[in-house]
């Protein structure tokens, strides 16, 4: 069983940052992509950021310039860097792992709450 335990979120100013991090556990080789996804309130969940195997990162335009994704493969973990933090940016953000040998995992989610 695959495991994704995301942290990190909270309540910051607009302007403001944060680290996301996510973590794999269990059963977790062959793990490809990584990424981040958030959903706002009465929205659709939407990509964020992803990073895959080789390094390769594909951003929204809405991240880009201002989000940056990075991977530790020997922790099996995901971070998030956000700066520039806008009112737009609030939502739960989810942590996205898929494998070849498991399918894809979705971690609980971590609040992320920017203030005007």
């Amino acid at each position: 069983q695959v495991q994704l335990v995301e942290s990190g979120g909270g309540l910051v100013q607009a302007g403001g940052s944060l680290r996301l991090s996510c973590a794999a556990s269990g059963s977790v080789f062959g793990i490809q992509t990584m990424g981040w996804y958030r959903q706002a309130p009465g929205k659709a969940r939407e990509l964020v950021a992803t990073i895959a195997r080789g390094g390769e990162t594909n951003y929204a335009d809405s991240a880009q310039g201002r989000f940056t994704i990075s991977r530790d493969y020997a922790k099996n973990a995901v971070y998030l860097q956000m700066t520039s933090l806008k009112p737009e940016d609030t939502g739960v953000y989810y942590c996205n792992g898929d494998s070849a040998f498991w399918g894809s995992r979705w971690g609980q989610g971590t609040q992320v709450t920017v203030s005007s």
